[in-house]
């Protein structure tokens, strides 16, 4: 067994001791709910008559309550394609429940949306936001207190710490999260990128735009590339709460279907009626969380998770900060090239060793916990295997134990580059981060003058105009979480592009999001305080000059008497209605800085 790297013990005992409080005051109240029994126990006569009254062969079952009953916590809609296949799931379920003498109901459905569709629209400004309300949705599915384990069926970018969120709320119950797999593989990211770029610049017609995307979105499962939506499965396995390399198999094949048989089978074992009673409180431990954040620093993932991650951890007791994020990123090699940081997508990634060679490997090197409690038992080693279909059977085989792909997938002791793929950026502005593992070593250090707007549709404008014919650092602020919901700026990620392929130095800095498809252009995001609390950023004009660091973890202003002068405001009167956002001005009041997370829950977590 190797040595854990003192890194690792470093942030995981400041994390456990800065935590001390509030994770003890979670673990008592998880330790007195499942001190009470099962939930069904305690209902009325009537109440356990309307939860069982639909459940026709499997009403005798509930009744006698000699064996668990599965709750199925669904995110399925027809508008994800990575969601759509969950439609078979709850047949699924509760035949594999049924088959070991156990039940399952479906015990509610959470929004889903799609941050690819929303894109640039008003709708993205519901989307940070969609992430606590799907907490609170799973909690009321939950809330009926009739279930002994839970099944969470969720894939995309705000779906799954959302669940997680909600399934901490419900600590002392295990849980088992089961994903639909990633769509097959259709035109190549890179031709994709390539083809946005052409439009954006004006040179093909949206018809050829239209056919690209249609050819690389083309069916069921996750988007290939790897963005919040894969990342979140890569932390559900590191963390885990997959079973063993579940996250990258594809949709409708007989061993996908096995999988979520064996997943639903998996929860019930787990609950209190069983031998090995594992509920997910201790699943997701200190050490799980800083595992999570080794396998975001060694696959180059999303930058979304640095704000899911904080969050999900406060649920459970736990209090993450960014510099743990930094730390680790000093110390864990970026092991994967997967786009948009290589022409690899997450089927070529899987095939080439996949979340069980990475696991492994970062094992032998000390850079993972071993020692944790998972769905499949004690232990992170199981995780280094890959599941089979072998004559109708489920089982589990040896992993690869080296890369099929090196330009994909290499070793812990072979990176593509010492340290992981984010740096964290201090100074005048305040905190920010950068997710440097796509970003080229020329490109980690801009100094520049700046050009503020208050949108990106402004800045797309001003692109069309002509305006960027020197090094810039393009500032758009008035873009967080307060402010207005804190949407993705992706689609400003060609502009930026094309601008740096003509030559030009060009850098972001925005109190708004990036997505894990922004790509080469270097991008400091997440700027606390934001400009609606007066931050700095909130004092910057156009001329002032800005140097970023990415390799000191700089963010300076040059220009003398920036922070004398008072902070703009920005009219955001436009943004406050239609398409809903009216009905979410208790969460732009409510939440909390990206750095806290970004949640709405604050202290009461």
């Amino acid at each position: 067994m190797a040595h854990l790297h003192p890194t690792l013990q470093l942030v995981t005992d400041r994390i456990i001791e800065r935590s001390f409080a509030r994770r003890s005051a979670y673990l008592e109240r998880m330790r007195a709910a499942a001190a009470k029994g099962p939930s069904r126990g305690h209902l009325s006569c009537s109440g356990q008559a309307h939860a069982y009254a639909a459940m026709d062969q499997d009403k005798q079952t509930l009744v006698d309550m000699q064996a668990g009953n599965l709750a199925i916590v669904t995110a399925y809609n027809d508008m994800l394609s990575a969601h759509q296949p969950f439609e078979r799931y709850p047949e699924i379920i509760k035949e594999a429940a049924r088959a070991v003498g156990g039940t399952a109901q479906v015990a509610g459905g959470v929004p889903a949306m799609c941050d690819g569709v929303t894109q640039g629209e008003a709708g993205m400004e519901l989307s940070l936001f969609s992430r606590d309300l799907i907490a609170m949705a799973a909690t009321v599915a939950l809330s009926h207190n009739t279930y002994d384990a839970v099944a969470f069926l969720g894939v995309c970018d705000k779906i799954v710490p959302g669940l997680v969120i909600a399934a901490q709320s419900f600590g002392h119950l295990p849980a088992v999260f089961l994903p639909a797999g990633p769509m097959t593989s259709g035109l190549g990211n890179d031709e994709k990128a390539k083809v946005r770029q052409e439009f954006a610049a004006g040179n093909v017609g949206r018809q050829a735009l239209m056919e690209a995307e249609m050819s690389a979105y083309h069916g069921p499962g996750t988007c290939t590339f790897y963005g919040t939506a894969n990342t979140n499965q890569m932390l559900m396995e590191f963390m885990g709460l997959h079973l063993p390399g579940a996250s990258f198999v594809s949709p409708n094949t007989p061993l996908r279907d096995a999988l979520t048989q064996h997943g639903a089978q998996t929860a019930l074992s787990l609950s209190a009626l069983g031998d090995t009673y594992t509920p997910v409180c201790d699943v997701l431990s200190e050490k799980a969380y800083v595992n999570g954040i080794v396998g975001l620093m060694a696959t180059g993932g999303s930058t979304n998770l640095l704000i899911h991650l904080i969050a999900m951890a406060r649920a459970g007791g736990i209090v993450l900060e960014p510099r743990d994020f930094a730390d680790l990123s000093k110390v864990v090699p970026l092991m994967a090239r997967i786009y948009p940081n290589g022409l690899a997508d997450v089927n070529h990634f899987h095939a080439a060793g996949g979340l069980g060679f990475m696991i492994g490997s970062l094992l032998d090197s000390g850079l993972l916990h071993p020692d944790v409690k998972t769905i499949t038992g004690d232990g992170l080693a199981a995780y280094r295997s890959d599941p089979k279909l072998s004559e109708g059977e489920l089982t589990w085989v040896q992993g690869a134990d080296a890369s099929l792909k090196q330009a994909i997938l290499r070793p812990a002791t072979e990176g593509f580059q010492s340290t992981g793929g984010l740096s964290h950026l201090q100074g005048p502005l305040g905190s920010s981060v950068m997710k440097v593992s796509a970003v080229a070593a020329e490109h980690r250090l801009i100094e520049a003058p700046v050009r503020v707007f208050h949108d990106q549709g402004t800045v797309k404008a001003a692109f069309k105009a002509g305006d960027f014919t020197t090094d810039t650092i393009i500032v758009v602020r008035f873009q967080g979480p307060k402010c207005n919901g804190m949407p993705e700026l992706h689609g400003l990620t060609p502009v930026l592009s094309i601008l740096q392929g003509r030559g030009l130095k060009v850098a972001l800095v925005t109190d708004g999001r990036m997505s894990g498809a922004s790509g080469k252009v270097p991008a400091a995001i997440h700027v606390c305080p934001e400009a609606a609390d007066g931050g700095t950023i909130a004092k910057l004009r156009d001329g002032d000059v800005l140097r970023i660091d990415a390799l000191a973890g700089t963010l300076d202003i040059l220009t003398e008497g920036v922070a004398e002068r008072s902070p703009v405001s920005a009219s955001q009167a436009s943004g406050q209605f239609g398409v809903g956002r009216e009905l979410f001005a208790t969460f732009r009041a409510a939440v909390g800085p990206a750095d806290q997370g970004a949640s709405i829950f604050g202290d009461q977590v």
